[in-house]
């Protein structure tokens, strides 16, 4: 994306492939405010930082 001006990159920068799940262009935005847990050990490695994922929004 070299090739792009500093304005075209501050809004598509970082989003070259489209998201996989949905082939967006852009980050798709999920209007969620709580997450499912696949049960309470799942629940205490997301809080603990041990595992990756999403344990809040706002």
């Amino acid at each position: 994306m070299s090739e792009y001006r500093i304005e075209t990159l501050a809004v598509h920068a970082g989003q070259e492939m489209p998201d996989p799940a949905t082939n967006a262009r852009a980050v798709p935005i999920y209007q969620t405010t709580s997450y499912v847990f696949d049960d309470t050990q799942h629940a205490a490695d997301l809080f603990a930082l041990r595992r990756p994922g999403n344990i809040y929004s706002r």
